[in-house]
């Protein structure tokens, strides 16, 4: 249930992202769930793996590398799923950090387990 739940909120994510940022284009709800999904996977896979490879660059740079990596994580993203599309790295970038930004947010408001007690 978490793991739809998690898909739904980057899918709403995305669609604020694309509604905001110019240069982010989903084509219809198909390609937004779709582009959602291979959002997470390379969140889940690619991601680590590159956080520790560019671990240096993000020490120097006192975090700021990480947009950056955000943002190609997004653009790898846009490029594997028909029907969404980046104008460029900085739409990316952008794109990025209002998804996450939007994600989190959503995540603070609506939880599926808010009425459950342990």
């Amino acid at each position: 249930m978490t793991l739809l739940f998690n898909w739904l909120i980057n899918a709403a994510a995305l669609y604020v992202a694309a509604t905001l940022i110019p240069g982010v284009a989903v084509e219809g709800t198909g390609a937004l769930l779709l582009a959602a999904l291979v959002i997470g996977l390379v969140n889940a896979v690619i991601r680590p793996i590159l956080v520790f490879l560019t671990l240096p660059i993000t020490v120097l740079t006192l975090g700021l590398f990480y947009f950056v990596l955000n943002g190609l994580m997004l653009y790898l993203a846009a490029a594997l799923t028909p029907g969404f599309e980046l104008a460029g790295v900085g739409s990316a970038i952008l794109g990025a950090l209002v998804v996450s930004i939007v994600a989190t947010i959503l995540h603070l408001f609506v939880r599926p387990d808010r009425g459950k007690r342990d």
